[in-house]
């Protein structure tokens, strides 16, 4: 009888995390256990849905005359994204992500905050630092050094819903041709002993 290996410990449930951005060219925190400090900028609470990790590829595969399969494939495109809805959305820093503000735009004046949204907006680049948590287990850290928010969401206002910015932030290569660097605190995997 083949005997099926499994770890319990190494299963993953999001129970847990949160995000922050700062400025382009800001370094890593680089450990999901340690609290990132200033320049990093908390997005505050997030939806239940979580942080979705998105990977989008294409490929073009090459079949020579004759042949009905393939004999080589190449990747043509291949896009990391985030997703997650932050509920915040009177947090400074959150409001300045939804509009390609700078906070400093939305300091109040006599407790009223007015800014306009123009009609030409430009790139919008920033850092960011994801962490995934599952109890003392699972501690994940994406740092993005150049994501920007590619897609927004409609935003609903009403009764028995809470608003929330709905976002896909798509991560760019940096200097070293990088677009994500990962800091896992996993336990370790157990040797395989063939049963």
């Amino acid at each position: 009888m083949v005997s099926i290996t499994r770890a319990a410990d190494l299963l993953e449930v999001g129970a847990n995390g949160g995000g922050w951005v700062a400025p382009l060219g800001t370094s890593s925190p680089a450990d999901p256990a340690i609290q990132p400090a200033a320049p990093w900028l908390p997005l505050g609470a997030i939806s239940d849905d979580g942080l979705v990790q998105g990977f989008e590829e294409d490929t073009q595969s090459f079949t020579p005359w004759g042949y009905t399969a393939p004999i080589r494939t190449t990747i043509t495109s291949s896009l990391r994204t985030f997703g997650l809805t932050v509920w915040e959305t009177g947090r400074t820093t959150v409001q300045a992500l939804q509009y390609r503000l700078d906070a400093a735009d939305l300091t109040p004046a006599g407790g009223l905050t007015t800014f306009a949204e123009t009609a030409s907006p430009v790139p919008d680049r920033r850092a960011f630092w994801f962490v995934v948590l599952d109890g003392d287990n699972f501690q994940r850290g994406f740092y993005v050094p150049e994501g920007e928010i590619t897609e927004r969401s409609d935003v609903t206002h009403k009764q028995d819903e809470i608003a929330g910015f709905e976002w896909t932030i798509t991560a760019y290569p940096d200097n070293a041709g990088n677009t994500v660097y990962h800091f896992d605190r996993l336990p370790e995997t157990p040797e395989y002993s063939g049963s």
